[in-house]
């Protein structure tokens, strides 16, 4: 078990900014372990592989947040929107929630870190589209196996300069079968 009586020594700002370093830590991680993928068997394969890893990951994260933030299985768009602000990597991007109806609602990511160190750098923005689909549907599904991801655009789709990624999010009155996760 963790030394919790370490962590209590810190003052509550220490406590935010170590969260928010460890998730920039993760990221970084997450960077250099698919860069090295990459290196070794290519783009194709390291996306495929990228894609296989988050679709596991995406639940685990959600499972976690919801059983430490009591959030209840099946909670429709509000359980949703409450866990995507909690998501580890909600610390060190910028998002926005947008209400379409009473069933749907459009989650942007108006600053991502990865996209934006690509863009100070010159380079184009990565295409992770295709892992955003696991990502993004995994997740929603753990929630709440009732609500259907869209993506509206994400690298390498065009997208306007307010948002890198958008993905509606939609309350079916019936769960989705699994095998339809991703249709």
């Amino acid at each position: 078990m963790p030394d919790r009586k370490l962590l209590r020594t810190f003052d509550k700002e220490t406590l935010i900014d170590m969260l928010e370093d460890q998730a920039k830590n993760w990221l970084a991680h997450d960077g250099l372990w698919f860069q090295a993928a990459e290196r070794h068997f290519g783009m194709e394969a390291a996306i495929e592989l990228d894609s296989e890893a988050w679709r596991t990951f995406t639940q685990i994260e959600a499972k976690r947040i919801m059983r430490l933030h009591n959030i209840e299985p099946g909670g429709g768009l509000d359980a949703l929107k409450q866990a995507l602000k909690l998501r580890l990597y909600a610390r060190i991007n910028e998002q926005s929630f947008h209400q379409v109806d009473e069933r749907t609602f459009r989650f942007e990511m108006n600053d991502c870190r990865v996209q934006s160190a690509r863009k100070r750098k010159g380079l184009p923005d990565f295409p992770c589209k295709s892992v955003g689909i696991f990502e993004y549907s995994y997740f929603a599904y753990t929630i709440d196996p009732r609500i259907r991801t869209r993506v509206v655009a994400c690298p390498p789709d065009p997208h306007p300069e307010e948002y890198y990624c958008a993905w509606q999010f939609t309350l079916e009155e019936k769960p989705i079968p699994k095998e339809e996760i991703l249709s």
